[in-house]
């Protein structure tokens, strides 16, 4: 069975998150905001990283439920700085609360962030066609602006690209992926 390049096909959790995650079209918000706040997390890393470090993250992070997130205060924090299971970074830590309350807002102004995320394709998939890549287009450039715009950090393109590739919004799949 082919996989898109980047797959090590000797991590099952890669293998799984390839052919079961990726790519596809992701709606709830709870998701949604998983995905946001793992892909900050990822930045200077490998996603491999991060997915290895996901179910504690889940649980370090209360499931990833926003309204809790966004109220966490700076007891929280410092539990977070010295869990060895999630990645320690005080600016993302942060970024993760500062992030919650913004999806929150967004929430609020278009019913759901789902809504908003998927109005910039007008709730369309973009499928990529080729096997040419990039790390970032001019909708990961629209959206990341519009984000840094309303406050959220790491939030980048590259990230966002990332991250419109991860809920399914852009699938790029190889041509010759068995997901394709």
């Amino acid at each position: 069975m082919r996989r898109c390049f980047w797959v090590d096909e000797k991590s099952d959790i890669y293998i799984k998150y390839h052919d079961e995650e990726w790519g596809k079209q992701k709606f709830d918000d709870r998701e949604l905001f998983e995905l946001l706040i793992l892909e900050g997390f990822q930045a200077g890393l490998s996603w491999i990283t991060v997915l290895k470090k996901r179910e504690a993250f889940r649980k370090a992070f209360d499931n990833f439920d926003v309204r809790k997130v966004a109220n966490y205060d700076d007891k929280k924090v410092g539990e977070l700085l010295s869990n060895q299971g999630i990645i320690r970074s005080r600016g993302k830590i942060e970024a993760a609360i500062n992030n919650a309350k913004i999806f929150i807002n967004i929430q609020d102004e278009f019913g759901s962030f789902s809504k908003y995320i998927w109005k910039f394709t007008d709730g369309k998939i973009i499928k990529n066609k080729t096997d040419k890549f990039e790390v970032s287009t001019p909708l990961s450039d629209m959206v990341s602006k519009d984000l840094k715009k309303r406050g959220m950090k790491y939030v980048g393109t590259v990230i966002i690209y990332s991250y419109l590739q991860a809920i399914g919004v852009i699938d790029d799949h190889e041509t010759t992926c068995h997901c394709y």
